[in-house]
């Protein structure tokens, strides 16, 4: 189950504490929270090699299909790395076009890892 929050409210989740990273994927991220988005946090963590497991195979899946989500490489190898239970979240851009998958660690309060992409997913057929 996911909690919907709209940013600009303080709700006591880790989204503040996305500058923690200085890597691409978590730059977009935070700039996306600025920009008014809204996001989702998982209610439990889940285990981090289940995750890491579900986000490699959605990459290799991306990448049978010709999109390179940014940061997602990195992000399995670092909730991997992280070896704890993980909170998921999603950051959904106020204009739809893109989003970030959030892990926090366990009691949510900081981010372990973040990977984003464009939206929509499926790419339109030539014209």
């Amino acid at each position: 189950m996911y909690r919907k929050f709209q940013t600009g409210v303080d709700h006591g989740t880790a989204c503040a504490g996305i500058a923690v990273g200085d890597d691409e994927a978590s730059v977009m991220a935070l700039a996306t929270l600025r920009s008014g988005a809204t996001y989702w946090v998982a209610d439990r963590a889940q285990p981090a090699g289940q995750l890491a497991g579900v986000s490699k195979g959605r990459l290799q899946h991306m990448r049978m299909h010709g999109l390179e989500p940014l940061g997602l490489e990195r992000a399995v190898q670092l909730v991997r790395e992280h070896g704890r239970p993980v909170r998921t979240g999603l950051i959904d851009s106020a204009d739809r076009t893109w989003t970030t998958l959030l892990f926090l660690t366990e009691d949510g309060s900081a981010l372990a890892a973040c990977a984003g992409w464009p939206l929509p997913l499926v790419r339109k057929p030539p014209l």
